[in-house]
Formats: C-alpha cells, structure tokens, sequence
C-alpha cells in the first residue's frame, strides 16, 4: 500500500509540474540560470558567496512582486545542504510554525542538520506568530529566510528584523525580461521550445514594457498570447503585436496605499514641487491617479506644502489650494483632476520659502533651555501693575510712527537670539530689509541701553558668555584635524553614491578611514581594501576579525599597480567594482610625515598617474565611479609666508622656495589637477570631475622638524630645504634665515595650507 501511494504521489506531482503556469515551470533552480539581480548575486557577491559556500544566516528578501524573491530560495534549496522547509504566512498559524520548529529540532538531534525556514509574505504574520518564531531564529535552531514585498523595518517584528540580513530585489530592467521571454521560448522542456513560436519584435517590446519589471507578468503574458494563438497550416504560432496587446492590456502599477511605494512616490512628487519642476510634479501626482491614490490625500500633502515650502514667498499660496481642494468636492472625479493639477502646477512654480521652520527653532530653545521670565513692561497690567510694576515702560506702537518702536521683546538671555530668516524671493523678498532693518535697530538700542532695554551694566554678563564660547571654540580648534579627515570621508564616499549592494574599492586603506566607512554603507555587497605596507593590512585583518566572516573585508597588500595580479592570486582576475574609492590613492609610497615636512612625499611622474588611470577604468563595472581625495604638493604651504623676513632677504627666499615647486623635472610638484582630469579621460572615463579645495590646519612647528627642513640629505636621496636655498642664498644669507626660522618658528603653533583635489570619474553613463 506504500508503494502505491509512493507511486500515485510521484504521478501526481509529475502532472502538477507539466500542468502548472508557464512562470511556475520556468523558475530558475540554480544561481546559473537566475536572472537579473546582479546587485546582490552578481559575482564576489555577499549572497552569492554565502549560498556558494553554504554558510547562510537568517534573511529577508524585499522587493516588488516577480522579482525572484521565492525563487531565490527555492535556489538556496537546492544549493544547501540544510533541511529546507517552506510556509506561507497566509495559511501558516503557529501551530504550522510549531511543527517546523519540532522537524528542525528532530533533524538536528538525528544528524546534526541544520534547518532553512523559507516563510514567504513573512510581512502577514502578526504579532503572536512572530512572536512565536523569533526565540528559535535568536537560538539557531532555524535560519529564517523571509520573502516580503513590504518594508521589512515597518511591517517585520524588529527583534526578527534585527537578527536578519535584507537584500532589497529591484524590478526586472528590460533587458533581464527580455532574456526571461527568450529563455522560455527556447527551452524545450519546460517552455515552448518544442513549439514553432514567431513572436515579432514590437510585440515583445509590448510584453517587455508593459510588465513593468515583473518577470511574472511577463510570462503569464507570454502563455496567454503562445496558448490562445492557433498555429498556421504550417505548425507556426505567430504572435504579433495585436495579440500581445491582448495579452496584458494595462500597465501594472506597482503601488500599495500603505506601502513603500505609496510613501516613495509621494515623496518624489513633495520634493518634485520643492524643486519647482512642474513636469515631475505632474508625472508622479499622474502615478498616484493612475494608481488609485485618494486625491484628497494629495491636496492635503499640497495644502502642507503649501505652508512649509512656500510659506511667505506668496501668501497667496495656501488660500489658492484650499480653493482648489474646495472645488474638487464639488465637482468630484473626472474632471476636478483640473483642480489637482492646478494646484500642483501653482506651487510648482511658485517662489520658495522654508522660513517657518524658525518655529520649530524657537521650539526647540524652548525644549532645551531653561525657561525664562516674561520682561516686566511685557506682563499683564491689569491685575500687578500697582504691586509689581507689571507692564510698567512698555511702549505702545501704534503711538509711534510706521507704527514701530525699538523695544525688547525676547526674555533677557534670549536678548540678539534670531529665529525667523527670511527668503529672498516673492512677497518675502520685500520683507526681508524691513525685518533686517528693524533687528538693527533692536540691537543698537539694546546696546545702548535704550527705552525698553537694560541697563547696560545687566548687559555685562554677555562678555562672560562670550569668553565662554570662544574657549569651547577653541577646544573644538583642538581637534580641526580630525573634522577635516571627517569631511573628506564624507566627501569621497557621498560622492561615490554608494548602495547597499556595492562592491568598493578602497586603493589605498591606511588607517581604514574610507574602509569601515563604506562597510556600513555597503551591507549587501563588499569591501575590498588595498594596504601599502604589510603592517597596514595587519592591523586592518585585527580589526575585521570582531566582524562576522562573510561581513569582513577582503584585505590586499600591495601597490595599486598591483591589483591585477593580486585579484589572479584569489582567482578573481573578472571581479569589477561598482565604486574605487581613495585618500592619497595615486602615490602607493605615501608616507605619514605631509604634516611634518615643507614638501608632501614623493608622487609618481605623469605617465605613471596615466597607467593608473587607464588600470583603474579597467577595474570598474558598468556604470562605476571612482572618487578619489588627493593632495597636490605643489600647493603646499610656503615657508617664508610663516616668518617676516629682512626686506633684503625676502624675495630671494622667496624666489628659492617657488623655484622648489616649478621644477618641471620633479615627479613630486610637476603636475597639477588639470593633468589629474587628462590622464582619467585618456583612459576612457566620462563626466571627469576634479575640484581643489584649500584646507587650513593648526599645526605646531617642532625642533625635529627644523632639523630635517635644514640638515643636508645624504648623496643620492632628496635635496633637503637648506640644499635648495643653497642655490639662490650666500652662506652668510642661508645662516641668517635658519636662525631666524629656528627663533621664530620652534614651538610655534602655525596655520598650514594645503590642497586636496576631489576627483571623480564614471565608466559610461550614469
């Protein structure tokens, strides 16, 4: 009787496969035959290398419907050696939830497998099934992968949420639905490749584009048109454009009026109006109607805009939406789409002003600091004016002429606070002066000890909180260095426009300044980091060894030049990058003394700069950028402006110290940003930007330092300071400016000026 069960089960699930829809028997079973979704799957990888090697933790996969999210783990199914076991949050309650649990409990104990929970639509569970899975995830008894096309951090139990990697899956791009199509015609078992399809381009453009990015619909397409089409005498199924239109008549608009994408587009079309684009305005308020958003929710977005983003700029703004959404009750669907896109074109074009946002700094004050007491002429008279004076010195306006007198208004500790700024443009453009204007006025009365003011003397306090405020100035001055380090970071990696699922570059790691950086930013791709010295990539490993295995990045050590066999040695000679970032990238000899010496370190010549380039573009996936920060040393900071030399003296000093950084022969100052931005176009680079930006940091001069700037270098090495003004001063002239130097500079604390040049760089079109 088992056997024939056996049998019966075999057959049944033999017809379930061959009858199923074409886009369940076209589902890819293995990362080979996956298409799209190169971002997260691609090669080198974080999925990808965590399926290949077996060594998964829990996931949650989050994207729009039909972009492989189930199929990605019916793949890991066939892939993994652990227990696969799949539920539908749908039709799952607990006690399905529970029976897993005990399978994955059993199956370890027996055979010390591990346990893969596929729960597909996770997001439906409520709160006691989730509840009830989170202590088996927390323990390993089983590894969730959820499938959700919500957000997982709005609509997933947090703690679940907390304890899981999310990929983010993006729609098919047209060309990954192309290939689906192809590869369902083709293939002869599970497909139509046993039958005789013609499919004509533009009909299959119609499929493609209509989809949507849902490689789903696309195929439900397909079948709809290849099984409704009779063949031809000959055995041809022809499916032209006329039956493709048939086939999927509607765009399907991927909007959900409590999801992502309902927050997203509204989004675009708030910060579309706050850009005074009105035909990105018009587009994404036509995705909401179109999509069957309520307009009244848009007129109240447009009613709140009103007032934030326009605000004073025209007045007229808010009663003109009001009117429109007034209208639009009245007259209702179809045609109050009038009064929608009036009022988005009005407030599109609209002059801008955010000025009322000084409420929430008034607010804000309110919140943090200690409350402060009404001024005295400023109470209420008519219940303490006889006991306490309240009211007492208050200046009524309207005695005055332009019915305004200079008076204090703020409590005292408040007295100079400015909260409203207004905008240059439209209605308060013509407000802007007289507000300034009257400020003016308040302050020089205040100064002064004006009616409505102080006495000076209760000012005198003031100058403690000043003295107070330039110490903490001064301590913040204490660390500008480190500020400076963080505002290239920033620089470089925003630049980079880094996403979640990047593969980055670092080309010269360091400290790991950019490295841990772009490892946050990059928690579903990788980080890949270049160390010049042997020491570097140490002290790097150190650190990632805290890191999970599949979350570290992967450390080399070397020259850039050397990156292609480095990439061989790890068999990894096809890896592109999506972004190579660097901080002194281009100079794989850099040394830490640039703060110490007149001169930054030695720099490779021009055609060395050009090699790099030409070996970086060749790095770069599709689409790349690379953002480097690099300093020129041409630009650096001149001694003789540090001193105020003997007029005698000064200018041949002078004349000896640029004569350093003109040397046409000299890798090191021989080059400027406009050879930077030469040499990456001559590799094939596109939208080659470079921006120098001149930094100043505190730096104290110290007695070694002297000794270096004015103690000979040995035969062969680099000319030392004093050898190159040897050239131009007589030795009594050369003694003369080091004693002066060593007098005025040892131990002294001088502003540095230096030059990075911000450079960046795309393979093709971004």
């Amino acid at each position: 009787m088992q056997k024939s069960d056996s049998l019966f089960d075999m057959r049944r699930a033999e017809l379930t496969e061959k009858e199923a829809p074409l886009a369940a028997r076209m589902r890819p079973r293995t990362l080979d035959e996956f298409i799209g979704q190169e971002h997260i799957v691609g090669p080198g990888r974080l999925l990808r290398r965590a399926i290949q090697a077996d060594q998964l933790s829990s996931l949650i996969f989050y994207g729009p419907p039909g972009t492989g999210k189930t199929t990605l783990a019916r793949i890991i199914a066939n892939t993994t050696r652990a227990h696969f076991i799949a539920i539908n949050a749908v039709l799952a309650g607990v006690a399905d939830i529970r029976a897993a649990i005990a399978a994955a409990q059993e199956r370890r104990g027996q055979f010390g497998q591990r346990t893969i929970l596929f729960v597909d639509e996770v997001h439906r569970f409520n709160k006691a099934q989730q509840d009830a899975l989170l202590p088996w995830v927390e323990n390993g008894t089983v590894i969730l992968i959820g499938a959700t096309t919500e957000n997982p951090y709005f609509e997933v139990n947090k703690a679940l949420v907390s304890r899981s990697r999310i990929f983010q899956l993006k729609p098919l791009t047209k060309e990954d639905l192309y290939a689906v199509a192809r590869q369902a015609l083709s293939d002869p078992e599970r497909g139509y490749g046993r039958l005789n399809v013609q499919i004509d381009d533009d009909a299959l453009e119609h499929l493609v584009d209509v989809a949507n990015g849902d490689a789903r619909g696309v195929l439900n397409a397909l079948e709809l048109a290849v099984e409704t089409t009779p063949p031809s005498a000959d055995g041809v199924i022809h499916v032209n454009l006329a039956v493709a239109e048939e086939s999927i008549q509607r765009r399907a608009v991927l909007y959900d009026k409590e999801g992502d994408v309902h927050y997203d587009t509204i989004s675009a079309f708030i910060k579309s109006l706050r850009g005074s684009d009105p035909d990105a305005a018009l587009y994404w308020m036509a995705r909401m109607v179109y999509a069957g958003e309520d307009p009244r929710f848009i007129f109240r977005r447009m009613i709140i805009f009103a007032g934030e983003d326009v605000g004073l700029a025209d007045p007229h703004a808010i009663p003109f939406v009001v009117a429109c959404a007034q209208a639009f009750d009245y007259v209702g669907i179809p045609e109050g789409r009038f009064h929608l896109a009036n009022a988005a074109l009005y407030l599109a074009t609209a002059p801008k002003s955010n000025s009322a946002m000084a409420f929430f700094a008034a607010l804000e004050t309110v919140e943090r600091e200690r409350e402060a007491e009404v001024p005295t002429h400023l109470r209420d008279a008519s219940r303490d004016k006889e006991g306490f004076g309240h009211g007492e010195g208050y200046l009524y306006p309207h005695a005055y002429r332009d019915h305004w007198v200079a008076q204090q208004y703020l409590p005292d500790a408040l007295q100079g606070r400015v909260f409203y700024q207004p905008g240059g443009l439209g209605y308060e453009a013509q407000v802007k002066a007289e507000v300034e204007r009257r400020r003016e006025a308040q302050l020089a009365a205040m100064l002064e000890g004006s009616a409505g003011f102080g006495i000076p003397e209760a000012l005198t306090y003031t100058g403690e909180l000043a003295r107070g405020d330039r110490d903490r100035w001064l301590q913040r001055a204490i660390g500008h260095a480190s500020e400076q380090l963080t505002t290239l970071r920033a620089r470089v990696l925003d630049a980079a426009k880094l996403q979640r699922h990047h593969l980055v570059l670092d080309l010269n790691a360091g400290s790991g300044l950019l490295t841990w950086e772009a490892l946050r930013r990059v928690p579903e791709g990788g980080v890949w980091t270049l160390a010049a010295t042997a020491a570097e990539a140490e002290a790097l490993r150190e650190i990632a060894a805290r890191l999970p295995a599949l979350e570290r990045p992967v450390v080399l050590q070397g020259r850039p030049a050397e990156l292609p066999d480095l990439l061989a040695l790890r068999g990894e000679s096809d890896l592109r990058f999506d972004a190579i970032i660097g901080r002194g990238a281009l100079n794989p000899g850099r040394q830490a003394r640039m703060a110490a010496e007149a001169t930054s370190p030695v720099w490779p010549a021009r055609e060395e700069i050009g090699r790099l380039a030409r070996l970086l573009a060749g790095l770069l996936h599709d689409h790349g950028i690379i953002s480097l920060a690099e300093p020129v040393p041409r630009y650096t900071q001149r001694l003789y402006a540090l001193v105020e030399l003997p007029p005698a003296l000064a200018a041949k000093v002078r004349a000896a110290e640029e004569a350093i950084y003109a040397a046409a022969d000299d890798p090191l100052v021989n080059w400027t940003e406009d050879d930077l931005a030469a040499a990456f176009r001559a590799a094939g680079l596109t939208e080659v930007i470079v921006e120098p930006v001149e930094t100043s940091a505190e730096i104290r001069i110290s007695p070694a330092m002297l000794e270096r700037w004015f103690t000979p270098a040995a035969t062969g090495g680099r000319l030392a300071y004093v050898q190159r003004l040897a050239g131009w001063l007589d030795p009594d002239e050369l003694a003369d400016v080091e004693a002066l130097y060593r007098r005025k500079l040892t131990g002294a604390t001088v502003p540095w000026r230096s030059v990075t040049v911000y450079l960046t760089a795309r393979r093709g079109q971004g």
